[in-house]
């Protein structure tokens, strides 16, 4: 038996991954006890996608489990152990501003909670392939000494730096730089599941995800920027731009297109690789834009207002430089631009709220 455990499964890329991989293996175990809600309250809770997920794939099975708990997520481990062959682990939290009140929890989960899962695939499953979701935030603000230029609807980099033609590719540097708690522990695990690849040999890859989005994103203020900037034009909620204008400008990549480049990664693994992963030139937005999209999409205009205070190391414009994913996995591509993922997103969330 073929066995995929993705923690997370409940989530934007957890799911996308139960959805991407379920023909591929013969079962699905999914890792996740819905903590999404404790850190966003019920507007990140993940409930309905773990039901939708479950009445839709048969091979699927949930196992509620904080992913600190290394004896709950072993005696998983030690049951599938010759059967496991793909680990996707997208189980974090994710919002920088809420990991400023509890320092904590974040490391625990982010840092804590990955090396748990690097140690039991190297004592269970050795051989099996590791993918972790990383984040551009392991950058801190170092992009944010770039050159910079403010124009009328965003920011924009300066067209004789080398980031201009494709974004920032993975040359920069993750020292020496202001991360926010959230960044630090994220890059805590970034550099761990390196090392089980690099010191160890186990297949492990990391993906440093721009803005990841897509139609069964559960949205909230501080994390998931579209999917809540949508619900809020739809529900007509008011929004609040924090800093910069509103001319912050993200790449937003489809969560298909980030799980399709698992499966790509996944049939040939190269270890302890790192890879940007983003929407690039491709997709991308600034807030400006972003409400912009979603008053025309949506009918509505939005109900929105502007504080003057960033977000503390958040990134004035970054775009990732997925050439060196290209490069290794020629066969990728895209298949979502901005326009349809914001559609895809605004007729699922019609029909759920």
């Amino acid at each position: 038996m073929k066995v995929a455990l993705i923690t997370g499964s409940n989530g934007l890329i957890g799911g996308e991954s139960v959805e991407f991989f379920h023909d591929k293996f013969d079962k699905i175990i999914g890792i996740d006890n819905n903590l999404r809600s404790y850190f966003f309250g019920i507007d990140g809770s993940t409930i309905w996608n773990k039901n939708r997920l479950e009445e839709k794939f048969e091979n699927l099975q949930t196992e509620e489990i904080d992913i600190r708990d290394y004896s709950a997520l072993e005696a998983v481990f030690s049951k599938y152990s010759t059967d496991i062959s793909l680990i996707v682990h997208t189980a974090a939290q994710p919002s920088h501003d809420w990991a400023a009140k509890e320092p904590l929890t974040d490391f625990g989960v982010n840092a804590t909670g990955t090396l748990n899962m690097l140690e039991l695939t190297r004592q269970y499953c050795p051989k099996a392939v590791f993918i972790f979701t990383s984040t551009n935030k392991v950058y801190g603000d170092t992009p944010n000494y770039l050159p910079l230029i403010e124009t009328e609807k965003r920011y924009e980099i300066d067209t004789n730096h080398p980031f201009y033609k494709n974004g920032i590719d993975e040359t920069m540097s993750i020292d020496n730089s202001k991360h926010s708690v959230f960044g630090a522990s994220k890059v805590a695990a970034d550099i761990m599941v390196q090392e089980y690849g690099k010191y160890f040999g186990i297949n492990t890859g990391v993906f440093r995800g721009g803005c990841l989005t897509g139609p069964n994103h559960s949205g909230a203020q501080l994390h998931g920027f579209l999917a809540y900037l949508m619900k809020c034009a739809i529900t007509q909620s008011h929004y609040t731009i924090f800093g910069y204008n509103g001319k912050q400008v993200r790449d937003n990549i489809h969560s298909y297109d980030l799980v399709n480049m698992f499966w790509h990664y996944y049939q040939n693994p190269k270890q302890g690789e790192v890879y940007n992963a983003g929407g690039g030139r491709h997709s991308n937005c600034s807030m400006l834009e972003a409400i912009a999209f979603c008053e025309e999409i949506s009918g509505n205009k939005m109900n929105f207002s502007y504080q003057e205070t960033n977000r503390i190391g958040d990134h004035i414009w970054y775009i990732s430089d997925v050439n060196k994913f290209k490069s290794h996995y020629p066969s990728w591509n895209w298949t979502f631009d901005l326009d349809q993922t914001l559609v895809q997103m605004h007729d699922s969330m019609i029909k759920r709220l």
